[in-house]
């Protein structure tokens, strides 16, 4: 099992946080510097065999490419899970669903694998094991958005889909007030105190993709990298229950390292400074993750996906950045369905991954939670990322919020590490979807720096009356697009961001 990672301070960390608040009550702004006084924390390596898996990990992301074929792994529903039980023993409990389709061996050799054949059998061994009992929900659990997904009437195949966008950390007063006046149950985060975090270099460039570490002299820590302008949003407050006075900031990318000061309350960014000249990559490197639920009320949107696919890595790839690409497929559905996850790992091979989306089928669901928690999970954790210098973005596609009575893994955890691993996440909310998801998805976006889209009509409540600039959602000064346009407008942004040369 993964323990909770509880930093070791050293004797001179400590002293420098009581001197910087000696300083600061005398009116100094800068900390000491005192050579070798940080030691970088090391998190508690994941466990793939872990059934519910409730501590965030911040494994760095290391693939180094993608140019491999589609490789298909599944975690099955219920129904899939008794035909296996029902199978001799020592036959396969996980079917391959490939593009190469290679016969697979029985769990019992998962251990003697290589990855991602091993994680493919761990994924097995963790669906034969039965579900953890459902930890008591409040009443309101169940309620918010009733126990049947809303009915949805189909729209014309060639009907563009509309949607607007909200930065919540743009906007964050706002943002605070939305959160203020819903109320739903959800996986609460207290992220009311934030700050900024900048790292540069040495000639004033931006340094994206690099590792931070924030850490108080409590043992509180959380981890995030940089976005590709090279910033972070950090909320001390998620982590750090005592609310302590001041935290130390460490960064560090490619051997270089740096430590400033985060004094509670101040109203400045963090500026930090790496020495050197930072090296930029040749070409941009994106890695693109389509989350989606795949359920029955789903079926518009998972078409419209199908169609738009495309044209989206089509404008993607004629950016100015020329992005050397990776795509990834995660689709979800729900315990009872024919699969809970089927996840696709990346592959530059387009063609092929269009093949795996245009085989993706709505169906099932049932309930109106599906099982976005474990989704999430296997995204953030089990996806092949590519390591530094990458922009990582999650687009999630949903109707519906997650099941907050399983006893799996948690969406607010997995979101702390998202931005540990340095993914964003554009949450994309579907038709039907209800406050208790919109909070939700706007929680995960905004912690991991990203934005919340949702989809527009013509009349607000009406799905059916076209594409339009009317929501139901609860927000404002939004303008309107076309889905795909939108998605293309905001991985540019992100790319548009990287230091020139990147």
């Amino acid at each position: 099992m993964t323990q909770a990672f509880v930093p070791r301070f050293r004797r001179p960390l400590v002293v420098l946080l009581c001197a910087q608040l000696l300083l600061t009550a005398c009116g100094a702004t800068e900390p000491p510097a005192v050579a070798g006084a940080t030691r970088w924390p090391t998190p508690a390596p994941d466990s793939r065999l872990q059934v519910a898996q409730t501590v965030p990990n911040f494994e760095a992301p290391s693939a180094t490419h993608c140019a491999r074929p589609v490789q298909t792994y599944e975690t099955p529903g219920m129904a899939r899970v008794s035909e296996f039980r029902r199978e001799p023993a020592g036959t396969d409990a996980l079917k391959d669903y490939s593009l190469r389709r290679p016969v697979a061996p029985s769990v019992s050799a998962a251990k003697s694998m290589p990855a991602p054949a091993a994680e493919a059998r761990a994924d097995a061994a963790i669906a034969e094991v039965p579900p953890a009992p459902a930890t008591p929900a409040a009443p309101a659990a169940r309620i918010s958005g009733g126990l049947q997904p809303p009915a949805q009437a189909p729209r014309p195949a060639n009907e563009p889909v509309t949607a607007g966008m909200v930065d919540d950390n743009a906007d964050f007063s706002e943002y605070l007030a939305f959160r203020g006046r819903t109320q739903v149950v959800h996986r609460e985060r207290d992220i009311s105190a934030r700050y900024l975090l900048q790292v540069r270099d040495a000639r004033g460039a931006v340094v994206p993709d690099a590792e931070v570490a924030v850490q108080a002299a409590n043992g509180a820590a959380m981890w995030a990298r940089t976005d590709a302008g090279g910033r972070a949003w950090l909320h001390p407050n998620a982590f750090d229950k005592a609310q302590s006075p001041v935290y130390e900031v460490t960064v560090r990318k490619n051997g270089r390292q740096s430590t400033a000061f985060l004094q509670r309350g101040q109203k400045n960014a963090i500026d930090v400074v790496l020495d050197g000249k930072g090296a930029v990559p040749a070409r941009a490197r994106l890695d693109l993750v389509f989350l989606i639920d795949a359920t029955g009320s789903m079926d518009d949107e998972i078409a419209k996906l199908k169609t738009t696919l495309r044209t989206i890595a089509d404008q993607v790839a004629k950016l100015p950045s020329r992005p050397d690409t990776c795509f990834g497929l995660v689709a979800y559905r729900d315990r009872t369905d024919e699969f809970l996850v089927r996840r696709h790992d990346f592959t530059n091979d387009l063609n092929a991954f269009q093949g795996v989306l245009d085989a993706l089928r709505a169906a099932g669901g049932g309930d109106y939670p599906e099982a976005m928690n474990e989704a999430l999970n296997e995204t953030i954790h089990k996806m092949s990322w590519r390591g530094n210098g990458t922009t990582r973005l999650v687009v999630l596609l949903a109707d519906a919020p997650p099941h907050l009575d399983y006893g799996g893994p948690h969406y607010d955890d997995d979101m702390v590490a998202a931005l540990g691993k340095g993914i964003k996440v554009l949450s994309v909310g579907a038709s039907g979807l209800d406050k208790q998801g919109e909070y939700i998805q706007r929680q995960i976006a905004q912690y991991t720096g990203g934005r919340f889209v949702f989809l527009t009509y013509r009349e607000a409540t009406n799905p059916a009356s076209g594409p339009g600039t009317q929501t139901v959602h609860d927000v404002g000064n939004y303008s309107v697009q076309t889905l795909d346009k939108l998605i293309v407008r905001l991985v540019s942004e992100e790319l548009g961001k990287l230091p020139a040369g990147g």
